[in-house]
């Protein structure tokens, strides 16, 4: 697998917000407002799906919810998560790995990572509401939007195992 190559490019942060107090659907938006697609929570709150590009996307996850796969329309795996809601995390995708940790043993807030260096993140941005923003430059969007679908699942499931 390749690695993130590395440089300063920072990507378009896309926002994430739930589409009502109880929704089971988050609304991803692009800064400025543009929606990117709507990520629609599984029925048993993990996993989901979303619509991109004119494709459908399905993401299922393992019983331990700690893998993800990524199926297109077609059935055909597109990206993969290993390792979910460790404190180290990876994603595959087209033919790259993408590394992942947790900001802090406190914290769920997500850092994409190349090595020691912090590249991007997902940061929740309200408790209250579940919003969040991620900066993931270097990855195709399909990629953001599954690993933000995946962030969503694990932060709900924390919340849910609390109450």
């Amino acid at each position: 697998m390749s690695r993130l190559p590395l440089g300063s490019y920072r990507g378009v942060m896309i926002n994430a917000e739930r589409t009502g107090f109880w929704g089971r659907h988050y609304v991803l938006t692009r800064e400025g407002g543009a929606v990117v697609t709507t990520w629609d929570i599984g029925k048993w709150a993990s996993g989901g799906g979303f619509a991109l590009d004119g494709r459908e996307y399905k993401v299922r996850p393992n019983a331990w919810g700690t893998r993800y796969t990524m199926l297109d329309d077609g059935g055909a795996v597109v990206a993969e998560a290993e390792r979910a809601g460790r404190k180290q995390w990876t994603v595959r995708a087209g033919g790259r790995e993408y590394a992942f940790r947790r900001a802090s043993l406190l914290s769920l807030d997500q850092q994409l990572v190349d090595g020691e260096r912090v590249i991007g993140s997902v940061k929740r941005t309200s408790a209250w509401t579940g919003a969040l923003a991620a900066d993931l430059p270097g990855l195709p969007t399909a990629v953001q939007v599954f690993v933000i679908g995946i962030v969503i699942t694990q932060w709900n499931a924390a919340a849910a195992a609390s109450a």
